[in-house]
């Protein structure tokens, strides 16, 4: 592991959101394994929220999905969400991508295409698709 990964896997526990990933991981009833650059993956989550395919807290990335799915573009996805976890100094992070996915709904009824957390970790690595505008759709794309 890179030092650069060790210093943010130290930073997520004591910021305190790897501690609290791993407890709702517990809860979840996850999978847990050692990932790649310090991540710890939870496979088969079971609580029905978020609705994702994937979420992280901390350096813990969870899925309900099996072992396997937590690969390639979406891991790395989930990859920079644990290093905003570290810019957010922690636990802010929560409440900010909460205001996050609100200003994304206002402005274009989605939750991720313009949710600042989201576009940073890069949408389509995600699996999130680009939406424009509300203020900019021509009307075919407004009944999308």
């Amino acid at each position: 592991m890179r030092r650069l990964h060790r210093v943010r896997r130290i930073l997520n526990y004591v910021n305190l959101s790897t501690p609290l990933g791993l407890l709702v991981a517990r809860l979840g009833r996850a999978r847990m394994s050692a990932g790649p650059d310090g991540l710890v993956l939870g496979h088969g989550y079971r609580i029905p929220f978020p609705v994702a395919g994937a979420f992280t807290v901390g350096n813990v990335v969870l899925t309900r999905h099996d072992e396997g799915y937590l690969t390639g573009a979406l891991l790395r996805h989930e990859d920079r969400h644990a290093w905003q976890y570290v810019i957010c100094a922690g636990l802010p992070m929560l409440p900010l991508y909460l205001v996050a996915v609100a200003v994304s709904i206002l402005i274009c009824g989605n939750q991720a295409a313009w949710n600042v957390f989201e576009r940073l970790a890069v949408l389509e690595d995600g699996n999130y698709a680009r939406r424009p505008p509300w203020w900019s759709r021509t009307k075919g794309q407004q009944q999308e």
